[in-house]
Parts: structure tokens; C-alpha cells; sequence
């Protein structure tokens, strides 16, 4: 169910123990071959199939597209906000969902560049709501067991744009992505223990912008090797993992 779709008398109505569902995403640059709505496109690419698995057993809030995608700004087109205002925005959301009576939340994350106010966000919040259970989950993080299966690339293929990512859109959304402009591997490397990818973290942090880490391309990975068919299977396996993590975290 979409939280925007119901009238007040069918959410007032509605177990307050079903669990509600904030997508946070992005709107920023993909390289040359993806549209700036690629993280938000992918996010309710996800939660359509979830609500087609759950139907009435989950809630699905209204989408929070443009996030914290600073390290993406040198290219045009993207857009973002400050951290603070993330936390404050996305809070207030969740804050009315508490105040609604609801009290098992998931927020769910399809951009690298909100991980870390997340998990700032899921601390916050469930702290003040100790009578809430509230989960920050990213997708590839979500199934990176199930991922690291499907994936054909090298380390470092699945960053940004790329193997998975545009997998994706040509499964959700495939008139949007600019075939002709599919690049190969794109990636910066730095020290050994910064080196990172979707499914393959780093040891350490080490900031570096979007544009230093593709080389000026905004392309990390390795996008040749997408497919509509590996897009299925990306889906299949978030959406298994999704589903567990909202049917069990009802459960008292």
C-alpha cells in the first residue's frame, strides 16, 4: 500500500504494527549513459516489487529523492542537500509516522552518499523512540551475499553507473538508459586500504569526490557488462532479503 493513495479514515483504520517503508535516494549525475534520477528510479523499482510480493502487509511512504550527493556536485545536474538537513528533514518524517501510532519503520537506501547520515539518523531517532523498532538498510549491502553471485566484473565493477546500477535501469526503466554511450571499466585506484566497491568495502574511509574516483567520466564500474536479465536477478535477490527484514521486524 502508498501511504499518499489511502484516505485519513483508511490510515487511521490501519494495524499499527504494519511496517512502513521511507525509500531515501539521489538525484545526480550517472556518467553519460544514465539519467540523474537513476538512484530514485532504482529505490521505487524495489518497493513496487516489494508491495507486488506484500501487498497489504507493508506500508510504503512517499519517496525522499534528492539526499546528500555533495561529492557528486562537480558534475551538472546534481542536486543535494546538507547533511543536517537531511536529518532533520527525513526525522520529521518518521516523527510523524511515530505520532501517527506506528512503530516498526524501515528506511531504505539507494545511495551510497546517505549511508553514513543514515546510520546517524537511525541512532537519533531510535534512541528517542525506544517503543519503535527502526531499521536503516542499503540495498546492495542488504544482499551482498546473494550479489557477489551475479556479479560479472572484477573488483571495483560495481561502484557507481555501473555493472548492477545499470542493470537495473535497463530493467526498470530502459528507455532511459543511453545505450550508445555505455562506457567500459572506470575506476580511480588510491591506497590499498581505501580501494572499495558496492559489495567489497574498504578497510578504511579516505573522502574522495565522485569526479576523482571515475577520472572525470562519473562512471565507477564497469556498465558493458549490464543486462536486462542481471537486472532480474539484482531484483530477485534485494527483494528476498527486503521482504525478510519487514516481515520479521513486526514480530514482537
Amino acid at each position: 500500500m502508498r501511504w499518499e493513495t489511502l484516505t485519513t479514515n483508511e490510515v487511521g483504520a490501519l494495524d499499527r504494527d504494519i511496517p512502513v517503508v521511507l525509500n531515501v535516494a539521489a538525484i545526480e549525475q550517472h556518467g553519460p549513459h544514465l539519467p540523474l534520477e537513476t538512484d530514485a528510479v532504482i529505490g521505487d523499482h524495489f518497493l513496487q516489487a516489494l508491495e507486488q510480493r506484500l501487498g497489504d502487509r507493508v506500508l510504503i511512504l512517499p519517496q525522499v529523492k534528492v539526499c546528500c550527493s555533495e561529492h557528486h556536485m562537480d558534475f551538472a545536474g546534481t542536486l543535494s542537500v546538507r547533511h543536517e538537513t537531511f536529518l532533520a528533514y527525513v526525522g520529521d518524517i518518521l516523527e510523524s509516522v511515530a505520532r501517527h501510532g506506528f512503530r516498526n519503520i524501515v528506511l531504505f537506501n539507494s545511495h551510497g552518499g546517505n549511508q553514513a547520515i543514515g546510520q546517524v539518523l537511525l541512532e537519533t531517532f531510535g534512541t528517542k523512540h525506544r517503543d519503535c523498532r527502526v531499521a536503516f538498510l542499503t540495498w546492495w549491502r542488504l544482499a551482498a551475499k546473494e550479489l557477489g553471485a551475479i556479479r560479472e566484473s572484477a573488483f571495483a565493477g560495481v561502484n557507481h553507473a555501473c555493472e548492477f546500477e545499470t542493470s537495473l535501469m535497463l530493467l526498470g526503466a530502459p528507455e532511459s538508459v543511453r545505450t550508445a554511450l555505455v562506457s567500459g571499466m572506470s575506476y580511480v585506484e588510491t591506497h590499498d586500504w581505501a580501494n572499495a566497491d558496492m559489495i567489497l568495502p574498504a578497510r578504511g574511509a579516505l573522502f574522495r569526490s565522485m569526479h576523482e574516483m571515475s577520472g572525470g567520466t562519473g562512471v565507477v564500474g564497469d556498465p558493458s557488462l549490464a543486462t536486462r536479465e542481471k537486472g532480474q536477478a539484482i531484483t530477485a535477490a534485494v527483494v528476498a532479503q527486503l521482504a525478510h527484514v519487514v516481515e520479521t521486524i513486526r514480530q514482537r
